[in-house]
């Protein structure tokens, strides 16, 4: 996007989002929220994030999102969002046993960045997400364990580790080719709970790869929570496959880096 049009949406946004490879991103950590599993209150870096991406199509832009919502406020959003052009592409669970009840809507919207970027704060606007961004402190955890078995560094926020693993297909969508930015890439999040891990993520998959990755993620203990899609119209069809589990972090690292061979 031009400088301008970047400027104008941060303000809109009340942050300074990421830029990578032509994609802008700005996410919004639902740190409004007490959101447990069992004895375990997950941290918005965790699995509790909205997010909203942009990026450039000639003269017009491309925004996809993904966005954390209570129950009560899905109904509200999504009104809004059709009431500015705004398509919803999933409406579904990525988690099992959260309390409370937490939606994730999937969105995309074509045009001008700026209009797209209203569209969505207005929406937000009908919910308790903050929009100012919280610092993080640096992880004073040592992840490396975790990183070395995935061989790949991640991104250290406070008692949170997250990675992305870029798929090697290519991903398009009404016919324009996709970053992964746009949440095509293998999302994979550790927190960190005494001497274990809660993990969860998704896997961006194949039709034919589905099933040996669910296999290969119950036959080790980690729950498979969802299966379903995030978009409508993108080649090839892509399922994304949603997990949990809470064990040993060489365990679950070992597994997921079994699954992701299974899908690259």
């Amino acid at each position: 996007m031009k400088r301008v049009t970047n400027r104008i949406i941060k303000k809109i946004f009340s942050q300074e989002g990421t830029t990578a490879a032509g994609v802008s991103k700005f996410t919004f950590p639902r740190y409004d929220l007490k959101v447990r599993i069992d004895d375990i209150i997950l941290d918005p870096d965790l699995a509790l994030t909205s997010w909203v991406a942009f990026s450039q199509l000639q003269n017009h832009s491309m925004m996809m999102g993904d966005l954390v919502l209570l129950e009560d406020e899905v109904d509200p959003v999504m009104s809004s969002l059709f009431e500015s052009g705004i398509e919803v592409t999933g409406l579904h669970n990525h988690l099992l046993h959260e309390l409370p009840r937490i939606m994730y809507l999937h969105i995309k919207g074509e045009g001008d960045p700026i209009k797209l970027a209203q569209s969505v704060r207005s929406a937000l606007a009908l919910t308790s997400t903050p929009f100012k961004a919280k610092q993080q402190p640096q992880s004073k955890i040592n992840w490396s364990l975790i990183e070395n078995i995935l061989g790949q560094k991640g991104s250290h926020k406070d008692n949170v580790l997250q990675l992305s693993f870029p798929r090697t297909t290519i991903i398009s969508e009404d016919g324009h080719q996709l970053s992964p930015a746009m949440g095509i890439s293998h999302s994979i999040n550790f927190q960190s709970v005494g001497e274990k891990v809660a993990a969860t993520g998704d896997f961006v998959l194949l039709a034919n790869e589905v099933n040996p990755v669910a296999n290969i993620l119950k036959k080790n203990n980690i729950a498979v929570t969802a299966i379903h899609n995030h978009m409508l119209t993108e080649m090839p069809r892509l399922f994304f496959m949603h997990f949990w589990a809470v064990d040993e972090p060489e365990h679950i690292a070992h597994t997921l880096r079994s699954a992701l061979d299974l899908a690259k």
